[in-house]
């Protein structure tokens, strides 16, 4: 049985915080210890050229994102943990698929129309601020879906759109050149988490309401103590729906320890108390993660050998495939084809031919005539039409070891050598002629 192939990726233009942790870190990491399954993890820097333009915030993202990874527990020898950029199968293969996307599915992507939408709104021309990278995000990430021919796609239910752009666009690739690009299928994870922040909102970096996955002890407990409640005073009996401080110690705590602050809440436990058991509650999991993210952070250079690795490890997949792709399209080397005349009659008569014909005797005989009209093979006499066009068949297909099986048939009226450069040609001109 093939494994299943589950691909995900993160984009590198911040540093990553709780809500990244419990929404998509923490479940992937698990993810790939599945059995079966081969997961791809990337860092998706090129997507981050679109909404980023400081150069020193991507690398250290960069740096930042990948160590979170590597402390979190995902190993890299077991998955392929790459480097987007590393990968230049990547922009090639979003080339041939640009080639195939109709501007009218790109029309429709969420965040084209929620630009077009912002800028209409604000009495500007639609397109206003709206560069190609946005609207050809699409294609980008369906490139990196294709590339590795992954299977499933874990992602938000924001994001199906993209999974549905990138079948659309592969099964326009595959009518047009063949069969070579997997369709994958959205992934919705209904039981991942989304954090609240600490306004209540979805965490986010755009709402700048987010607590930082690894800082430091007393920071992180500064944040948690940020984190807006109710004014019910100590004693009062709180609810645990609308909660996010509720909402973010049940990402991290059991069942059990889930129960028992639900019952804290229901005997009025004061909110001080409740942020104390939050933080000791996170720092309990974060703390050995955050050491080893400082000694990561530490060794930039161990980070960018394993990049490196990943990306080697993700060629040895892109680059055969890549160079499959490229032969389906016609881009080809010129040594195995021969320059085709723009005359298609000229063409025809400058191309070997079999001339299969019955003299005046009542046999039947073949010629492998040259394309300068020589003779190369001159058969003996065939008693039947079927025996001769059997063997004319054979030649027609390029099959050279048609002159081996039946050498006491045909005979050769100039070099061999002459002989299979016609076979090879003919078989050629007969490829284009099905073309």
């Amino acid at each position: 049985m093939k494994p299943l192939r589950v691909l995900t990726g993160i984009t590198t233009s911040g540093t990553p915080h709780l809500g990244n942790y419990v929404g998509a870190i923490r479940p992937a990491v698990q993810a790939s210890l599945q059995a079966n399954v081969q997961s791809f993890y990337f860092l998706a820097d090129y997507h981050a050229l679109i909404k980023v333009g400081e150069p020193e915030r991507i690398q250290r993202s960069t740096l930042e994102i990948a160590a979170t990874w590597l402390a979190a527990g995902l190993d890299p020898q077991r998955v392929t943990f790459y480097r987007q950029s590393d990968v230049p199968e990547i922009p090639e293969l979003t080339w041939f698929l640009t080639c195939m996307a109709g501007k009218g599915l790109l029309n429709r992507a969420h965040a084209y129309k929620a630009q077009v939408d912002k800028n209409l709104a604000a009495g500007l021309e639609s397109d206003a601020e709206v560069t190609a990278g946005l609207f050809m995000y699409p294609v980008l990430m369906a490139a990196d879906i294709l590339m590795f021919k992954a299977h499933r796609v874990p992602v938000g239910r924001d994001q199906i759109q993209h999974i549905e752009m990138a079948r659309d666009m592969a099964a326009s690739f595959n009518h047009l050149y063949g069969q070579h690009l997997v369709l994958p299928e959205a992934a919705i994870e209904e039981a991942v988490a989304t954090l609240p922040g600490l306004d209540g909102r979805k965490m986010s970096k755009s709402y700048d309401n987010t607590i930082a996955l690894f800082a430091p002890p007393d920071v992180l407990r500064k944040q948690i103590a940020a984190l807006v409640t109710d004014s019910r005073k100590p004693g009062e009996p709180k609810s645990t729906e609308g909660s996010a401080l509720f909402e973010i110690y049940q990402a991290f705590a059991s069942a059990q320890e889930t129960q028992a602050m639900r019952q804290a809440y229901a005997d009025g436990i004061a909110w001080g108390q409740a942020k104390d058991m939050l933080f000791e509650r996170i720092d309990r999991e974060i703390a050995p993660m955050r050491r080893a993210y400082q000694d990561l952070m530490s060794n930039p250079g161990h980070i960018e050998d394993v990049l490196l690795a990943g990306a080697a490890k993700a060629r040895q997949i892109a680059t055969p495939f890549m160079a499959q792709l490229r032969q389906a399209v016609g881009l080809r080397s010129l040594r195995s084809t021969p320059v085709a005349s723009s005359s298609t009659n000229t063409a025809k008569a400058s191309a070997p031919s079999i001339k299969q014909y019955r003299d005046t005797d009542g046999k039947f005989y073949i010629k492998l005539l040259g394309a300068d009209g020589a003779l190369l093979v001159q058969s003996v006499a065939f008693d039947s039409p079927r025996e001769a066009g059997a063997v004319a068949a054979r030649l027609r297909q390029g099959d050279a070891a048609a002159l081996q099986d039946h050498a006491h048939q045909l005979r050769l009226a100039l070099e061999k050598e002459a002989v299979l450069q016609a076979l090879a040609a003919l078989m050629a001109s007969s490829e284009s002629a099905n073309l």
